[in-house]
């Protein structure tokens, strides 16, 4: 099996932010990672990354929050969207 595609998109959150989302199913898991999905989820405010969930190669599934990176627990890709948009709104009403 090659990789799929499942999602590529960029969506407009607001006037100067987007959330940019690319997901694809994989035939073995990245190393790291225990899923068969390769994804990252990023929310762009005025051209800077300010959040970013992503399962890089040899790091497994985290999240980062401007500066900060932490583990992501991943149970599944209804869930990672979720907790995605939440931090989104999390971050949107901070500001």
């Amino acid at each position: 099996m090659k990789a799929i595609l499942i999602d590529k998109s960029r969506s407009a959150i607001d006037a100067v932010s987007f959330a940019n989302t690319v997901i694809w199913q994989v035939p073995e898991p990245v190393l790291g990672s225990a899923h068969h999905f390769k994804y990252s989820l990023s929310y762009i405010v005025r051209g800077d990354c300010v959040l970013r969930y992503d399962n890089e190669r040899g790091k497994g599934d985290h999240r980062h929050w401007l500066d900060e990176e932490t583990a992501y627990n991943f149970t599944s890709l209804e869930q990672l969207l979720r907790d995605f948009y939440s931090d989104i709104s999390t971050w949107r009403a901070s500001k």
